[in-house]
């Protein structure tokens, strides 16, 4: 908790609602992240006394509980003292930067996701047409990769379909297939290729050059499992989202999401962060459930109760030590330039009982060193070179070198 504290200013990520069920006046959402997120709005106090000061809100669990809960859970942050941004009442609203004031100078957050259900997008009024309230997203389309020959035969599949069944596209490229919901394009191997909507990056990017004018420091975030929470690999459309939103005025980029960690690249002495892992993953306790979730894994409802529910949920979507080993990154600045990096290792105690796994402690030396060796490997391919020292890791820059006068 003092390493929270310490800082002169805190972030992370806020996924799910802080309602009380006992009062809410809303329902659980009929499209949800997985599991209906949950906790009291006691839980934002919680995140303030740990030393939270700024969280992102757009992601795949913003309206697990309707726009009711989305609501009720800005109203709990706002209570407690916590800057939050990425949802609202219009698209707008969700976009624009927040602003905390830190004892160093203003900081803004920019928050976003790229995973998220597709009726939790806001949208902006239009005439007579009202803005719809939920999160900031950015669209992707994801390109299944086959080979040339493999194009040609979902071609031809696509051409015996029955007249009328499939509206041509003019506009589809040559290398691209559309076919009964998947895109296909050509490409080297197996896997994905992403494109972004065009007008959600264009949105995204304003927001930030809007925020850096606003603020001394910009924080740029993003939900993302892209290509899947079973990838330790950003998809290839968030290196370069990443250093667009650098190049327009973002002083750190943090990606979270896939319950696991990434790389770490600099780009211009800026740090990018593809997913620092889980902080507080307690699953577990997910109470109440909700009718649909037991019939969606055909349990009884009348015999299994909501904790063993969670517990099964939990333990056959995220089995293994990965997703209970995290990092919390530690930015230290000189003169506003970024001078280290400093990787504190967090264990979440996978082997601990339900009631006990996912509640955060600094790593004893054997995990740390796990971890840390993990990290190492995972932002090499960025270039970048992380040291262990007295278990921490450490990502230092080389001191900025001043010029005389001539």
């Amino acid at each position: 908790m003092t390493l929270l504290q310490k800082g002169d200013a805190t972030f992370g990520n806020f996924e799910g609602s802080a309602i009380d069920v006992r009062r809410f006046t809303g329902y659980p959402a009929a499209e949800f992240g997985g599991v209906w997120i949950i906790g009291p709005p006691e839980v934002a106090k919680d995140l303030r006394t740990l030393g939270f000061d700024v969280v992102s809100r757009a992601n795949n669990h913003a309206t697990d509980w309707g726009l009711e809960g989305m609501r009720l859970t800005s109203d709990a942050l706002d209570a407690a003292g916590i800057v939050h941004a990425g949802v609202g009442e219009t698209r707008a609203a969700a976009r624009a930067a927040r602003f905390f004031e830190s004892p160093k100078g203003r900081v803004a957050v920019v928050s976003m996701a790229s995973t998220f259900t597709p009726m939790s997008r806001a949208m902006d009024a239009q005439g007579e047409a009202p803005g719809r309230p939920g999160l900031s997203g950015v669209r992707t389309t994801r390109h299944v990769l086959v080979t040339a020959e493999e194009l040609e035969r979902l071609r031809k599949i696509r051409a015996e379909q029955p007249k009328g069944a499939i509206r041509p596209n003019p506009d589809e490229p040559q290398d691209v297939v559309d076919l009964f919901g998947t895109s296909f394009k050509v490409g080297e191997g197996r896997g994905y290729r992403y494109t972004v909507n065009p007008v959600d990056e264009e949105e995204i990017l304003r927001a930030i050059r809007h925020a850096k004018l606003s603020a001394d420091f910009v924080i740029a975030t993003i939900h993302a499992h892209e290509p899947g929470n079973w990838s330790d690999q950003p998809a290839d459309f968030l290196p370069v989202l990443a250093r667009k939103a650098i190049d327009a005025g973002a002083d750190a980029w943090v990606g979270h999401g896939p319950h696991q960690l990434r790389g770490i690249e600099l780009y211009k002495d800026k740090p990018i962060f593809y997913s620092l892992g889980d902080f507080i993953f307690q699953l577990d306790l997910l109470q109440p459930v909700g009718k649909d979730l037991y019939e969606q894994f055909k349990k009884d409802s009348g015999t299994m109760t909501d904790a063993e529910f969670s517990t099964f949920w939990t333990d056959r979507t995220f089995e293994g030590d990965v997703w209970y080993q995290s990092v919390i990154a530690e930015s230290r600045f000189e003169s506003g330039r970024l001078a280290e990096v400093r990787l504190h290792p967090v264990d979440l105690g996978a082997d601990l009982r339900a009631a006990n796994r996912g509640v955060p402690r600094l790593a004893r030396p054997d995990v740390a060193r796990t971890i840390l060796e993990r990290l190492q490997r995972l932002s090499s391919p960025f270039g970048t070179t992380i040291t262990i020292e007295q278990n921490v890791g450490i990502i230092r820059l080389p001191a900025r070198t001043s010029s005389g006068a001539h």
